[in-house]
Formats: C-alpha cells, structure tokens, sequence
C-alpha cells in the first residue's frame, strides 16, 4: 500500500463544515462592504519580489524571514503574497485604473503565505479579507476606514474587541522620530532581545513592534511615544481623525507605540485586538499609507485601508452559530422505478433553485435518512413502491417529523411554495 501524502506543515484543509463558516462570513463582509462603496479585486497570488521588498521595506521581519521565495524557470526572483496592499496598488497602477476611477474603494479576500513558525491563527498560509481606499488625504477617510473594520467586526458577532490607534507623522516626521528613539535607547539597548539589537542598526522603528514583553516593558520606561514627533499638519490630521471617529461613536484607545511592522505606513495606524487570542492577539491592522503609490510608480496619492486575518476573526466569535448544510431536501427511495423518478425530482428541483440531494450509494431506506440529518436537509421526500402505485411523494418535515402526501404532478411547484416563499 502507498505511502498516504499530508498537507504541508503550515497548511489546513477546510473541510465542509467549517468552509460554510468562511462562506456565510465572506458573504457577511461583502455585504458590509457593498454598503460602504467598495468594489472587489482579484490579484494574483505571487508577483515579483521586487514589489514587496520596495514596498515593506528591507529591514523589516516579513522581508528578511518570511517571504516564500523562489526563481522561476527565467530566473525572476518571485514571491508568495505575504500581504495584499502592495499588490492592489500594483494592479491600481498597472491597469490604469487612477484615470478610469481616480479615487477608488477596492476589497480582497484570499489567502497570505509567510514562512514563520505556525501558531494559532496564523498559518503559513493564511487568509485575509481586507480594503484599500486610494485616491484621498482626507482623514475622514481614516475615520470612515475604522468604522468600516468596526462594522465588519460587529458583521461577524465578534464582541468585546478593542481598537488602539496612533498616527506616525508624515516621513520627516517618521525621520525625527527614529532619530529620537535611537538617542533614548542608546544607553539601554544591551536590555533589549537580540532581534531588537538588529532592528536598532538596520530599521530602529521596528523595536516599537517588538512583541517580546521586556523590550515592551523598557521602552514605557525611556519612551514617551510618536506624538511629541508629529509637526503640526500631521498633528491635525490625527486629532481630526479622533473626532470623526468621537461623532460616530466609535470606540477606540490612543496606543502611542503602535507602530506596525511595515515601512510603508504613515500618519494613522491602527490595529484591533481580542482577549481571546492570547498573546498574538491581533485580529487586524492597517492605516494610511501616502507614500506607496509614488513609490510603486504612480502619482503621489494618499491612500487607507486594512486587513483582518480570517482564522483569527473566527477565533474571536462571540459564538459559532449552528450551521446546516444548506440542503433543501433529501430525496429518499426504494427501487429501481422510484429512483429513476427520485433523480429525475432532484434535477427539476435544482433547476427551481431548491438545492436537493439523492443517493449515489444504493444504501437502504434508514441510511438515507440518517444521510439526511447528517446534510441538515429540511425536508425527505420518500418515494418507494406505494408512492409509484399511487403517484405520491410522501414529505417529512424534518424538524417537526410531520409526513404528509403530495401529488407527484404538483410535488416541484409545492416544494417551490414551501422553500422560495
């Protein structure tokens, strides 16, 4: 007997039940998203490496160790997506659509590949369903951009979560505040882990990043977080943001280290948080970022958004609803004339809309209907030897186990009736 092969280590199969889970929830965020003005994007998931170096930046964690890389066949270096807003801006910018739409609302949904260590929640290949708002400085936008991931949350039924915000100042300011943080660590970054020690010489702002509670701790110590950084335009900005935000009552905390681990953020960044997830217990972040479209190649243009990480969202569920099949009805038969008629039903009711199902395996009559509980159907319409004498369908309601008998003539206009009313 041959070997049997498994999934890679880092990737999950979604199997049925838990895949309707993901559906019922990716229909919930389109839905959600329809209502804010967004359109969907597909892009495709590899590109060159090129465009995530330049956009995440070379210094930082996802760049030096956990992009999946490889060269392919003209020996182009290529990379699994580790994030999606590069590529959204990429395809913003490659298919023209600055001059078709100017200001543009997109969405994604789709998996993320990083070469780390699995954990809960975050697998090497992972999903996300995220936004990109390009084409605007406003921080409304910032404003609309959180409450959208607010709406999204509350969509889901995940409850008690709490979003930090903070603002990182336009690129001068970014410079000013690095110079400071590296002045008010240098007498203390022996303290600090080894990664941190790396970060200082080659991308200092990822120490506020740093997950590792003594290095946490420390920096609280010397300290006092972006604000003091930000000039008096970026300053602003972010107090604009928070009330916009106070008029919407969106509830949120100021969290002056949160930085993010990505170079291409500027003035508002912000993250949402879930008790439930234990230490990595992020569900999502984003924020503004001005700077990317230029430096992919486009005309300056300011531009918001986020990401949430599915299985994360999922562990953060106030509860997980009871999920059926989604099936209709079971048609259940007995002999050779009433599964000819039984299969014939199903296809005319599929035609209708009406999901249906029938048997493939020839088993009896019990194990059809134990087939039917266990796909959740709502009705069984059991046709045997009487039911072909008498040109009947008997149907059992499945949650009250009423049985009654319905003409064969009229049987696909009276499931209609009952399903599509």
């Amino acid at each position: 007997m041959k070997e049997q092969l498994k999934a890679l280590r880092g990737t999950k199969d979604l199997l049925p039940k838990e895949a309707r889970l993901w559906t019922i929830l990716e229909e919930k965020a389109r839905a959600v998203f329809n209502h804010f003005g967004y359109s969907e994007v597909r892009t495709p998931v590899m590109e060159e490496s090129a465009l995530f170096v330049r956009s995440l930046g070379q210094g930082t964690d996802i760049v030096e160790k956990q992009m999946f890389m490889f060269l392919d066949r003209g020996e182009r270096s290529i990379t699994l997506r580790p994030e999606a807003t590069a590529s959204v801006v990429r395809a913003y910018l490659e298919n023209g659509l600055e001059n078709e739409m100017g200001f543009a609302k997109l969405f994604y949904i789709g998996p993320m590949f990083r070469a780390e260590r699995p954990q809960a929640g975050r697998m090497r290949q992972f999903h996300q369903i995220g936004v990109e708002a390009i084409g605007s400085y406003s921080p409304y936008l910032d404003a609309e951009v959180i409450a959208l991931l607010a709406s999204l949350l509350d969509s889901f039924d995940i409850r008690n979560y709490e979003i930090k915000i903070n603002s990182l100042g336009c690129a001068k300011d970014k410079e000013a505040l690095a110079n400071g943080l590296r002045q008010a660590l240098g007498n203390h970054i022996k303290d600090l882990c080894d990664d941190c020690k790396v970060r200082y010489e080659k991308n200092i702002l990822r120490v506020l990043d740093c997950k590792n509670e003594t290095c946490r701790n420390e920096m609280k110590k010397i300290f006092k977080g972006t604000k003091e950084y930000l000039c008096a335009e970026c300053l602003s900005h972010f107090e604009t943001v928070k009330k916009a935000l106070d008029g919407l009552k969106v509830n949120y905390n100021v969290e002056p280290y949160l930085v993010r681990g990505l170079d291409y953020y500027t003035k508002t960044t912000f993250e949402v948080v879930h008790k439930k997830l234990g230490a990595q217990d992020a569900i999502g972040a984003g924020g503004r970022y001005d700077n990317l479209i230029s430096e992919l190649g486009g005309q300056p243009k300011g531009a918001c958004g986020f990401a949430i990480g599915m299985e994360r969202s999922i562990m953060a569920l106030q509860e997980v609803p009871e999920l059926d099949g989604g099936l209709k009805i079971y048609i259940a038969t007995m002999g050779d004339e009433a599964y000819k008629l039984g299969f014939s039903l199903a296809m005319a009711l599929r035609g209708q809309g009406i999901s249906a199902e029938v048997d493939f395996e020839g088993k009896s009559l019990k194990a059809q209907m134990r087939t039917a509980d266990r796909l959740g159907a709502k009705y069984v319409a059991i046709i045997g030897d009487n039911e072909i004498k008498d040109h009947s369908i008997t149907l059992r309601n499945m949650a009250t186990k009423e049985q009654t008998a319905v003409p064969e003539r009229s049987f696909a206009s009276e499931m209609e009736r009952k399903l599509l009313k």
